[in-house]
């Protein structure tokens, strides 16, 4: 169990001067994680509760972090009442406070905290922690992409992998993966542990925007799964599907995947 001593939020608030957008990306979900980490190791909550505890507490900083660092940007956030103020914003914040909140319950790893920010729909700069790791990928720090392995391995849902996947997985004969949160299986991929994250079964913008970002400024290829752009702040924030694969498998993944569906 962790067993640091209780995680003051005026500690984490943060500090004064911090302009560069990745950097307050970065620090807001590293800090965001900790107090995550605070609310497991408490055992006060267990199970669907302490995702909705978590939820709750870590989004109150991050948005409350960023209207204090950047009080003329919008915000948008999975716990947030949405606001249309936003679809006239240049700079959107887009946060998921705890993505992968049943695996955060289930005191899993695979879970993570998302802040992006999309400016005019982009998603320019973005923060993906994944505090049970201890690791936090960002986009002004990106990795450096490793080879390809002598069989590519393909990201799922360890719970219910789409059937789109798994064909896309059984034309290129990829090695299987089951992993958690998006965020998680996203920056699988950075970190060179998988090749492709194919993902058909529906997300909302929160749900992919920092992982893009990160993923993005790493050099890999990010898209709609049809190969399409992700475009972020609309109206409507469903964002059903999403690539993130190594650049010279995106040719071959989004032909599997139109065979599949053409069907």
């Amino acid at each position: 169990m962790n067993t640091a001593p209780p995680l003051d939020l005026a500690e984490v608030a943060p500090p004064p001067g911090l302009e560069d957008d990745a950097a307050l990306a970065r620090h807001v979900a590293e800090h965001a994680g900790a107090i995550l980490l605070q609310v497991r190791a408490a055992g006060v909550f267990t199970g669907a509760a302490l995702g909705r505890a978590g939820d709750r507490v870590a989004n109150a900083f991050i948005t409350e972090a960023l209207r204090h660092q950047r009080p003329d940007d919008a915000v948008l956030s999975e716990e947030e009442r949405d606001s249309e103020a936003r679809l006239s914003a240049k700079r959107v914040w887009i946060v998921d406070p705890l993505d992968g909140t049943r695996e955060y319950g289930e005191a899993r790893d695979d879970w993570a905290v998302h802040v992006a920010l999309a400016i005019d729909g982009v998603p320019l700069v973005g923060a993906v922690a994944l505090p049970a790791v201890a690791m936090t990928l960002c986009s002004a720090r990106p990795s450096a992409l490793c080879d390809a392995p002598d069989r590519l391995r393909m990201l799922v849902s360890r719970s219910r992998p789409a059937a789109e996947a798994l064909a896309v997985a059984d034309a290129l004969d990829a090695e299987l993966i089951p992993m958690g949160s998006a965020g998680a299986k996203a920056m699988a991929v950075v970190t060179g542990q998988a090749d492709i994250y194919l993902h058909t079964g529906g997300q909302y913008e929160w749900d992919n925007c920092a992982p893009a970002a990160v993923a993005r400024a790493a050099g890999l290829h990010v898209s709609r799964a049809d190969g399409t752009p992700l475009v972020y702040n609309r109206a409507n924030t469903y964002l059903p599907d999403l690539l993130i694969c190594r650049p010279e498998l995106a040719t071959p993944v989004l032909d599997a995947y139109a065979r599949f569906t053409a069907r």
